[in-house]
C-alpha cells in the first residue's frame, strides 16, 4: 500500500458567534483556505484528484455539496471534483482520514482535504407542513444541536441530550469537580494569548478581508480570564453544576484546509511533505457520553497502527468541554504538557466542521517548532462518536 504524507496546511482566524467573520459565507470561507494552500504548497491545480471538504450544517449557504462550491469559487479546474463529508464535529478530521486513505489505496495522488462552518450564518428551518394548506410546522435553529428529532430516537434514555447535557454527564461520571474544569479552562485561554503573542500560529493562519475590515487573529482566547471570574458564571444545564458558557467551547465561524499527496506526486510536482499519515480511526460511543469518543477512537488506532501511544510527543484534542477533555486525558493517561500546547477549543473556538482540520494544522505547526517525531489529533462528536488521526514527521 501507498504512503499518504500532507504537504501543508492552512486555516482562517476563527470568528466569535456573530463576530468578525460574521459578513463572510462559508463556502468563500472554504474557497479562500483552499486557493491559499495551492499558492502555499506550489502544486499545480490540474493536479488536484479531489477536493474533500467537511461540514456539520449543510442546512444554508453551505448546502449543495459546499466541497464542489468552493473549489469552483477558489479557481480550481472545472475538472478537479468535490464531496462534502459530514461527522459533525470530527467532519474535518475525517476529510483528512478519507483523503489519506484514497492515497493509499492508489485511488487519488493528490487531494485538498478540509473543513468549514459558519455558525453565524446556520439559518432558521422551518418544517413543511405534511398536509396541503396546514399552518408552517416546527422551526428550528441549526447553528448546533438536535433538530426534527425522530420520536424513536427521542424516547431512548438520555440519547438525545444536548451537548452541555452530555459535558455534563462525562464530568460527574468521571468524578470532575468544577474547580477542575474552570482551571482547565482558564489554562486554554492563557495558552492560546501566549501562543498568539509569541507568533506561533501566524504561519497557519490566513487573514480574511470581510466587509468590515481584514481579519488576521483569533477572537476567542481572553488574557483577562482568571478563576475568580469563571467562577462566578452560571451553569448552563438545569440541575447541573460543571458546565458554563466559560469551561465550554463556543459557537464559531472559520475554516482550514490540508493538501494530501502520495510519494510519487510530491518528487512529480516538487512538493516538500511535512509528515506521513501513520493512520486514522473512528469509533461508536454511548450518546449522553460522547465527549470520551476519543478513548476508543485513539485505542483503536493504536492497536490497528501498532504504536504505542506513549511514543507520541505532540497531541491536539479538540476541547468540546473543559469535563470531556479531562475526561479522556485521564482515561488514556495523557501528559498535560504535551495536550494542547497553544490552547484548545475553549479559548479559540469550535467551528464545528472545521475543526478536526484545524487542529491538525494547529498539530503540523507544533511538531515542527517542538521538534515532534509523533502527533496526534481526536476529536468527540455529538450523537456518540471519536475520531482519530496519527501522523510522523519526515
Amino acid at each position: 500500500m501507498a504512503e499518504a504524507f500532507v504537504v501543508g496546511g492552512v486555516r482562517t482566524p476563527i470568528g466569535r458567534y456573530g463576530g468578525a467573520l460574521a459578513q463572510v459565507r462559508p463556502d468563500d470561507l472554504a474557497a479562500l483556505v483552499i486557493a491559499e494552500l495551492v499558492a502555499r504548497t506550489g502544486v499545480d491545480p490540474a493536479a488536484i484528484d479531489d477536493v474533500i471538504v467537511g461540514a456539520a450544517n449543510q442546512a444554508g449557504e453551505d448546502n449543495r455539496n459546499v466541497a464542489r462550491m468552493a473549489g469552483l469559487l477558489a479557481g480550481l479546474p472545472v475538472t478537479v471534483p468535490g464531496i462534502t463529508v459530514n461527522r459533525l464535529c470530527a467532519s474535518g478530521l475525517s476529510a483528512v482520514q478519507l483523503a489519506a486513505s484514497m492515497v493509499k489505496s492508489g485511488d487519488a495522488d493528490v487531494v485538498i482535504a478540509g473543513g468549514v462552518e459558519s455558525m453565524t450564518r446556520a439559518p432558521w428551518v422551518l418544517a413543511k407542513p405534511e398536509k396541503a394548506f396546514a399552518k408552517p410546522g416546527e422551526i428550528v435553529d441549526t447553528s448546533i444541536g438536535w433538530r426534527f428529532t425522530n420520536p424513536k430516537l427521542a424516547a431512548r434514555d438520555k440519547y438525545t441530550f444536548s451537548m452541555p447535557e452530555t459535558g455534563e454527564e462525562v464530568g460527574v461520571r468521571e468524578g470532575i469537580s468544577r474547580e477542575d474544569a474552570d482551571a482547565f479552562a482558564l489554562r486554554s485561554h492563557r495558552r492560546a494569548v501566549a501562543a498568539a503573542a509569541a507568533g506561533r500560529f501566524d504561519e497557519e493562519l490566513v487573514a480574511v478581508e470581510t466587509p468590515s475590515g481584514r481579519v488576521a487573529a483569533d477572537e476567542g482566547p481572553r488574557a483577562t480570564t482568571t478563576m475568580e471570574a469563571l467562577a462566578g458564571l452560571r451553569p448552563v444545564v438545569r440541575g447541573g453544576t460543571l458546565v458554563t458558557a466559560g469551561n465550554a467551547s463556543s459557537l464559531n465561524d472559520g475554516a482550514a484546509a490540508i493538501l494530501v499527496a502520495s510519494e510519487s506526486a510530491i518528487a512529480r510536482l516538487g512538493l516538500t511533505p511535512r509528515a506521513r499519515v501513520i493512520g486514522g480511526a473512528s469509533a461508536g460511543i454511548s450518546p449522553e457520553v460522547m465527549g470520551l469518543g476519543p478513548v476508543p477512537a485513539i485505542e483503536k488506532l493504536m492497536a490497528r497502527t501498532g504504536a504505542d501511544l506513549a511514543g507520541f510527543d505532540a497531541i491536539e484534542l479538540n476541547e468540546a468541554f473543559a469535563t470531556q477533555a479531562i475526561g479522556v486525558m485521564r482515561r488514556l493517561k495523557l501528559r498535560e504538557e504535551i495536550v494542547n500546547a497553544d490552547g484548545g477549543a475553549i479559548a479559540l473556538g469550535h467551528p464545528l466542521g472545521a475543526s478536526g482540520t484545524r487542529i491538525l494544522v494547529t498539530l503540523l505547526g507544533r511538531m515542527q517548532r517542538e521538534g515532534a517525531a509523533r502527533g496526534l489529533a481526536s476529536m468527540c462528536v455529538g450523537v456518540g462518536q471519536g475520531a482519530a488521526l496519527a501522523i510522523e514527521a519526515v
